[in-house]
């Protein structure tokens, strides 16, 4: 499956996008923006222009299972079945025989050493990787002090989220230049990884250097989900501006029967508005001005419809409470009729109903302007987990490390892809019509997260056990796909100089008190002059700068 990006770049969001243990079925796992990585020497900035297309590997595209739903506009491919037979995208074992040390995000229990996965997987490869996974939730205390020290691994993931303060400079400092390996042509040596679009190569750009290997993300990954089988016995229709979502919520809230019509909605909220929802870099040009989204009407515009969706009373009691983890629970249990969530929940929670709830039905709710027009939906970051390479690592050990990578990248209806994810046949999975399905061992052992973290295939929606959750997924997202535009600084890995690090601060308690009713709309005001006093008119021409010698990231 291809669990997709949510808008926010967060642990939270991440974990809520998909069970990260099960893994994918195709195309990777859920993937956020990383908020920036460093510039040349580790210093604050960017890389763009020129410099960032000679470091950048060629893409070379290849297509070795048609899907049953193309891609269009940018969307991505949907596949209701599994290929048989199943490709080979690697001859041979890529492998020399080494064996290394991997440090890896993991959620959930710890698979037992030299399982039967792991060594089925090395045996394939033709070497021996050793994991050492970390307690996803405390990953970042642990890289900070890994990275602090010398005794780094071989390989080591890096999520988005987790490149806070120092260890945005030990990407620069501790790995390794992959240009001279994969920039240009040099990258058709290895052509799952040629396979990856080059909006993901742009992100691993740090410190002017290509030293990320990514896991791409689809062109948008949040929605507004509803239960069509609970709005069909309403006979609820479904709104296509911001006036009708509030009528709906007026209309289908039953406080006394313990049913609102919303959860949270605020990152979609914003998307109605036109506004980039939470994500690095907020930045749009108004004429020859850069404008932060802060500054704008749209901004003060979607505060106030949340603030009526609060006064109208249609947000569940919990979710303006901020008890955002029990939102699914919420929404499965008919307490709420939407809720914003990212859309690797689809097959996730049809998956889990379906036996509990064999009438539940989840789609999605087709985006809007707030005038009912067509939206203008920003494109999500392409990537946004990274692995990285020791840079103490000879050359040949980097060359036989980037021929594993390699092959953990082949994309969906390949036989390396199908280890990967499933195990072996028999052992870690079983096959009823055509479908794998996992056995308690392939629970248990097969956790992709581990491999799957050195790199992954572009995003696919795959799911053969479910085809009509593909077919809704696919064909959302196609009729999305075409209102997507890039944003101004799109894939750019940006560092902001440590000086504006708390900017921001205020406006993250100030929006929830604004939507939560405990201040007024008008209060942004005085927060956004504040801002501009405290740097933010000093942080606008720093991007203009970026702007102006780099170019824009579209």
């Amino acid at each position: 499956m291809t669990p997709n990006s949510p808008s926010t770049p967060s642990r939270r969001s991440f974990l809520a996008s998909t069970a990260v243990a099960a893994a994918a079925v195709a195309g990777g796992l859920p993937l956020l923006a990383a908020c920036g990585g460093p510039a040349q020497g580790g210093k604050e900035g960017a890389t763009g222009g020129k410099a960032l297309k000679a470091i950048l590997p060629k893409y070379v595209p290849m297509n070795l299972a048609d899907p049953d739903i193309p891609g269009v506009n940018g969307s991505s491919a949907g596949y209701t079945k599994l290929p048989d037979p199943l490709a080979t995208s690697v001859k041979g074992k890529p492998g020399k025989g080494g064996t290394f040390k991997a440090m890896t995000p993991i959620w959930g229990t710890v698979p037992k050493r030299d399982n039967a996965y792991y060594t089925a997987v090395n045996n394939a490869l033709g070497a021996t990787v050793r994991f050492d996974p970390q307690d996803g939730n405390t990953y970042q205390e642990k890289i900070g002090a890994v990275l602090a020290g010398s005794d780094i691994a071989d390989i080591v993931t890096i999520p988005g989220w987790n490149m806070q303060g120092q260890i945005r400079n030990a990407i620069v400092s501790k790995f390794a230049d992959l240009g001279p390996y994969l920039s240009g042509d040099k990258v058709e040596k290895y052509p799952n990884l040629a396979n990856i679009p080059t909006g993901a190569w742009q992100m691993s750009v740090f410190g002017g250097k290509l030293r990320g290997l990514p896991m791409p993300s689809p062109v948008i990954g949040n929605a507004i989900f509803y239960r069509k089988d609970v709005l069909d016995e309403l006979g609820a229709t479904l709104p296509t501006s911001a006036g009708e979502l509030l009528a709906f919520g007026k209309e289908y809230t039953d406080a006394k029967r313990k049913r609102w019509a919303f959860d949270d909605l605020w990152t979609c909220i914003q998307k109605i508005f036109g506004l980039l929802p939470d994500a690095p870099h907020y930045w749009q040009l108004d004429g020859d001005k850069l404008v932060h989204k802060i500054e704008t009407a749209e901004y003060r515009e979607a505060l106030a419809f949340a603030r009526k969706l609060h006064d109208a009373r249609v947000v569940h009691p919990d979710a303006e409470a901020n008890k955002d983890a029990d939102a699914k629970i919420r929404f499965t249990s008919g307490g709420t009729l939407m809720y914003n969530d990212g859309t690797g929940v689809w097959h996730g929670l049809a998956s889990e109903q379906a036996k509990a709830n064999p009438k539940f039905d989840l789609r999605a709710l087709d985006l809007f302007s707030a005038d009912g027009g067509k939206p203008v939906l920003y494109q999500d970051p392409p990537a946004g987990i990274f692995s990285f390479i020791n840079k103490n690592l000879p050359k040949e050990r980097i060359e036989e490390l980037l021929a594993l990578v390699d092959y953990t990248a082949a994309p969906y209806g390949t036989k390396e892809f199908q280890l990967i994810n499933f195990g072996v046949e028999g052992t870690h999975y079983t096959k009823k019509d055509g479908v794998p399905v996992r056995t308690d061992r392939g629970i248990q052992e097969a956790q992709p997260a581990t491999y799957l973290f050195f790199a992954s295939p572009p995003s696919v929606i795959a799911y053969p056990d479910f085809p009509e959750v593909v077919k809704e997924y696919a064909g959302w997202m196609a009729r999305q796909a075409p209102h997507v535009r890039k944003p101004l600084f799109f894939g750019m890995q940006i560092v902001e100089p440590q000086r504006y690090a708390s900017l921001y601060t205020p406006f993250d308690d100030l929006q929830k008190d604004i939507r939560r009713g405990r201040k007024k709309v008008s209060d942004i005001e005085e927060a956004v002059n504040t801002w501009k006093k405290s740097g933010g008119d000093e942080l606008r021409e720093w991007y203009a700068d970026i702007l102006e010698k780099q170019g824009s990231g579209r």
